[in-house]
């Protein structure tokens, strides 16, 4: 038979074990409950609060816009290769193919051996 003090252990054990079981219910409960409290006031902040969408940006806008940003690079480097080249085509895509002979004679006075330049703006005095 078991003595008094192993007796006490084994109650003691079961208390713990008991506990333990008690506390992580618990504990999982509240952690649940929480993430649910916070998830359930977000939804409600979304639809109260719908976040307003961005305007879409035209095609042509957004080509004109970086036409805009070149011709600012080509005030500080009236010489940048990249820039006039970029320019060139961006108005090419706009159609704007007086606006195009411009970067691509520059071009062209920087760049004497560079075919492609010449060949461009040849295209481009055809199509006007």
């Amino acid at each position: 038979m078991a003595s008094s003090g192993e007796y006490y252990f084994i109650i003691r054990k079961k208390k713990d074990a008991r506990r333990k079981k008690i506390l992580a219910i618990v504990s999982i409960i509240s952690f649940s409950g929480s993430m649910l409290f916070g998830a359930v006031r977000t939804i409600q902040r979304a639809m109260q609060n719908p976040q307003p969408q961005p305007a879409p940006v035209s095609g042509e806008s957004s080509l004109q816009q970086q036409a805009q940003d070149y011709e600012l690079v080509l005030q500080r480097e009236p010489e940048n290769q990249v820039a006039l080249e970029k320019l060139s085509l961006l108005r090419i895509q706009l159609e704007d193919f007086k606006g195009a002979m411009e970067p691509l004679e520059k071009l062209i006075s920087l760049y004497p051996e560079r075919q492609d330049y010449q060949v461009m703006l040849k295209d481009i005095k055809k199509r006007e």
